[in-house]
């Protein structure tokens, strides 16, 4: 059992450098710009603090986590130049090295969309039920 953890410890490691790989990546203007649309995509949802899935919801709840975000990573990998990626995986690893990093602009710009999303979608909920 201790070591099905550690795989999955290691596992985590490699999607967490990945994640930050991509974040980097998606900054380069080698990208091209449907992999920075989908990649950008991916990378916010990674980082959101909001689920498409909640948590508490047993089983299901970490599908997205275990299912919707590594095949999201593995798409935009499959969309980037490899050497656009090692670049951006050895930025990645020196900036985990440091310390994680906070990007508090990044938090308030996906919170934002995450609220402006659920605002559309209850003023198009009270539209359809006052029709």
């Amino acid at each position: 059992m201790g070591q099905f953890i550690e795989q999955w410890k290691s596992q985590a490691k490699k999607l967490k450098i990945e994640t930050y790989a991509l974040y980097f990546a998606y900054q380069d203007r080698r990208v091209p710009l449907y992999a920075k649309i989908f990649t950008g995509c991916v990378v916010g949802y990674a980082f959101s603090p909001i689920d498409l899935i909640p948590d508490f919801i047993p089983i299901i709840g970490y599908l997205d986590d275990l299912i919707i975000v590594p095949l999201g990573i593995k798409i935009a990998l499959s969309m980037i130049p490899e050497n656009v990626m090692i670049e951006s995986r050895e930025k990645a690893q020196e900036i985990i090295r440091q310390g994680k990093p906070v990007n508090r602009i990044a938090a308030v710009i996906i919170i934002s969309i995450w609220l402006l999303l659920a605002t559309l979608s209850i003023v198009l909920i009270i539209k359809v039920f006052k029709s």
